[in-house]
């Protein structure tokens, strides 16, 4: 993640600690954090969305994780002290036992937050995710009205999707925005900018595509409508700290973002500028992102190096607790993926920014070559700006 408000507004921001290296509680080196664990506790949804990464739809999945498994994963992952579970699916408030399981979860100590599509979080939905103690709902919104309801196949996704967004805020309960840039979708920014500004929504995440599930038949941004895109959103992330009224802006699956926001602030601001590197080298984007930042445990309780990859698994917490297995000395591809030095091929192996963006988002380059070290295909940076400086 690259956290526009924190670097380039320069507004600290709740997970300065774990990103950046600030603040109480900090570990003393991106590379030694315990992993975010996203974990999707069920694939069934109500809603059939084109760029969905686990290709879920409205019916019943053999083999998800009964009730003493899911007690024993949170057990595993609060005795190793992961610093948050995102509980995802599918749509997880249609997982039978979701607020026992949250419940059970912070009764843990572990801090939970949600991905949702929002259909199903009425008023008093919202009031027991408040109740529980939720860091963060996150609701999915990728257009406005017929936009939204094309992409998640169903006619009055976006009314609903509204109406949680406000729910939530009368609850009291912190809520953001996630979006999906795609070619669908990305005419509608002005106006889902403009959207979060009126619902006075408090956290939005913009996700760069990636090629899992369904979102394998979505049309690609262009690398120039991907940097359009980011200035879209710096901008109006620059409007709000400057108007005092400041919003947690990150985009997701794509570390050159921070290497992009560098060389902009480059020409606007030097001194803020090389603020921001220090903290950009300490985060080493993509090398301790997927196998070290972050993780997954699906529906059938196979883990993997984040959400998107489940094309490649590294254990199964039906055989051994997620902690084990994220320690594995044996497992050769998780081993490299945090030691990628000298691995990286092509753009990247050249690029003066390595140690900043750390090699793009890995999946990506496996998903369109079969090959873990090609470049990350989404990388819009052109030769010049990567090329080593004379």
């Amino acid at each position: 993640m690259i956290n526009v408000t924190k670097l380039y507004c320069g507004v600290t921001q709740p997970a300065d600690a774990l990103r950046y290296g600030q603040g109480h509680g900090a570990p003393r080196s991106a590379a030694e954090r315990r992993p975010i664990v996203v974990w999707n506790i069920t694939r069934r949804c109500n809603l059939k969305c084109l760029h969905c990464y686990s290709d879920s739809d409205a019916r019943e999945y053999p083999g998800e994780l009964t009730w003493e498994q899911c007690t024993g994963v949170v057990d595993d992952l609060a005795a190793f002290g992961v610093p948050a579970v995102l509980l995802s699916g599918g749509e997880p408030l249609i997982h039978p036992r979701f607020f026992d399981l949250a419940a059970y979860a912070r009764g843990k100590g572990l801090r939970l937050t949600l991905s949702t599509n929002g259909t199903l979080i009425d008023l008093p939905a919202a009031q027991r995710l408040k109740d529980l103690g939720f860091s963060y709902v996150g609701i999915s919104l990728d257009g406005i009205g017929e936009t939204h309801d094309y992409f998640r196949g169903r006619v009055g996704a976006f009314d609903r999707a509204v109406a949680a967004f406000r729910n939530c805020k009368l609850a009291a309960q912190k809520v953001g925005l996630r979006l999906t840039l795609s070619r669908q979708n990305i005419a509608d920014l002005d106006r889902i900018l403009d959207f979060i500004e009126r619902e006075d929504i408090e956290r939005v995440c913009f996700y760069h595509l990636v090629y899992s599930g369904r979102g394998a038949n979505l049309v690609d941004v262009t690398h120039e409508d991907s940097r359009r895109a980011v200035d879209k959103i710096v901008d109006r992330a620059r409007h709000w700290a400057a108007s005092n009224r400041p919003r947690e802006v990150l985009t997701v699956d794509q570390p050159v973002d921070g290497v992009y926001l560098y060389l902009r602030l480059q020409k606007e601001n030097p001194g803020r500028a090389e603020e921001m590197l220090e903290l950009l080298k300490w985060n080493g984007g993509g090398a301790n992102g997927s196998g070290t930042g972050i993780g997954n445990i699906d529906t059938q309780g196979n883990v993997h190096p984040d959400q998107f990859w489940q094309s490649l698994t590294l254990g199964n917490v039906k055989e051994r607790p997620f902690s084990q297995i994220w320690r594995d000395p044996d497992n050769e591809t998780l081993a490299a993926l945090r030691n990628r030095n000298g691995r990286l091929e092509g753009k990247c192996a050249g690029c003066r920014f390595l140690n900043l963006c750390g090699g793009g988002f890995r999946v990506r380059a496996v998903q369109t070559t079969g090959n873990l070290w090609a470049p990350d295909p989404a990388c819009y940076l052109s030769e010049a700006e990567i090329a080593p400086l004379n």
